[in-house]
C-alpha cells in the first residue's frame, strides 16, 4: 500500500494527514510505522479524510494516536485537516462541517493558515466523559503515590483531566500524567492538562496526551482547560492559552454552549511512503 500524505502541524503538534476517501484505512501496525520518528514519518497523530456517513456533513475524519489507537477528537489536527481538505479540493467552501467520532466539528479557514473551529458542547457528567464517579463534582481527587492530585474532568469528544498548578514549568507532567492515564478511574484513558492561570484572560498549559505523551500543543486540551477554569470562576469568556508550541484563542460562553478555538496551521511537506 502506497500512501500519499502531507506532514502538517498546529503549534508544533504534528500530524500525518491523508485522503482515504477512495482507499482503505491503514492498519494499526501501519499507523505506528507512520508515526515512528526514527523509522517512519513521525507525528503525534494521523488524520485520514473519509467519506461522511451523514448527508449534512462535508467530510468525515478518522483520527489515530501514535500508538495506533483511535481518538474521538483532535483540535489542532482538525484545523490542519480543514486546510488540507480545502487545498486538496475535498471540499468546495472555506466553511466545512466535519464528521468525527467526537461529533460534528465546524471549521472556517481564514487567511495565513488560521482556522477557527467549533468543537462542540463540553460534556461534564461522569458517564459522558467517562469517569468512574457516581455524580458530577467541581473537582475529583486521586492519590498518586504519596501525592493527592485534584482535577476537573471534561469531555471535548475525548476525555480530559485538568490539574491546576502554580507553575507549569515545574509541574510533574510525565509522572502524574502517566499515572492518571493508567488509573481505572478513567476507563477509556485520559488526556491530562496542567493549567496555570496567569490572568482572567490568560492561561499557560502543558498536556500529556493519551496514546502519545506530552505534546507541544493540544487543541481539545486547551478547550477543556478553559472550560474547567470558567466553571471554577477563574477565567473570562475569551481566554488566550499559551502552550509550549504557541498560542490559541478559546471562547466559551458557558454551560450548554459550544467551545470555539482559533489558531494557526503550518504545511511542512508533501510526500508518499510505502506501508
Amino acid at each position: 500500500m502506497r500512501l500519499r500524505f502531507s506532514k502538517m502541524h498546529g503549534l508544533g503538534n504534528d500530524f500525518v494527514v491523508a485522503d482515504a476517501t477512495r482507499s482503505p484505512l491503514p492498519s494499526v501496525e501501519q499507523i505506528r510505522f507512520l508515526a515512528d520518528r526514527r523509522e517512519g514519518v513521525g507525528c503525534d497523530q494521523v488524520l485520514m479524510a473519509v467519506r461522511p456517513g451523514a448527508a449534512d456533513r462535508d467530510l468525515g475524519v478518522v483520527i489515530f494516536n501514535a500508538d495506533g489507537s483511535r481518538a474521538a477528537q483532535c483540535g489542532n489536527g482538525m484545523r490542519c485537516m480543514a486546510v488540507f481538505a480545502r487545498e486538496r479540493g475535498l471540499v468546495a467552501s472555506d466553511e466545512i462541517r466535519f464528521e468525527t467520532p467526537g461529533g460534528c466539528v465546524l471549521a472556517t479557514v481564514g487567511g495565513a493558515g488560521s482556522v477557527r473551529v467549533r468543537l462542540g458542547v463540553p460534556r461534564l457528567e461522569p458517564g459522558e466523559i467517562p469517569i468512574a464517579a457516581s455524580r458530577r463534582a467541581a473537582s475529583y481527587r486521586l492519590d498518586i503515590g504519596d501525592d493527592e492530585v485534584r482535577f476537573a474532568a471534561v469531555s471535548m469528544g475525548n476525555p480530559h483531566a485538568v490539574v491546576r498548578v502554580p507553575d507549569v514549568a515545574v509541574a510533574s507532567v510525565a509522572r502524574v500524567g502517566a499515572a492518571l492515564q493508567a488509573n481505572p478511574f478513567f476507563p477509556e484513558g485520559v488526556n491530562v492538562g496542567f493549567a496555570q492561570v496567569v490572568a482572567r484572560d490568560r492561561l499557560r498549559l502543558r498536556v500529556f496526551e493519551r496514546g502519545v505523551g506530552e505534546t507541544r500543543a493540544c487543541g481539545s486540551g486547551a478547550c477543556a482547560a478553559v472550560v474547567a477554569g470558567r466553571l471554577s470562576g477563574a477565567l473570562d469568556e475569551r481566554t488566550q492559552v499559551d502552550l509550549p508550541g504557541g498560542r490559541l484563542r478559546i471562547e466559551w460562553e458557558g454551560e450548554g454552549e459550544a467551545v470555539w478555538m482559533t489558531g494557526p496551521t503550518a504545511w511542512v511537506f508533501d510526500s508518499e511512503i510505502e506501508l
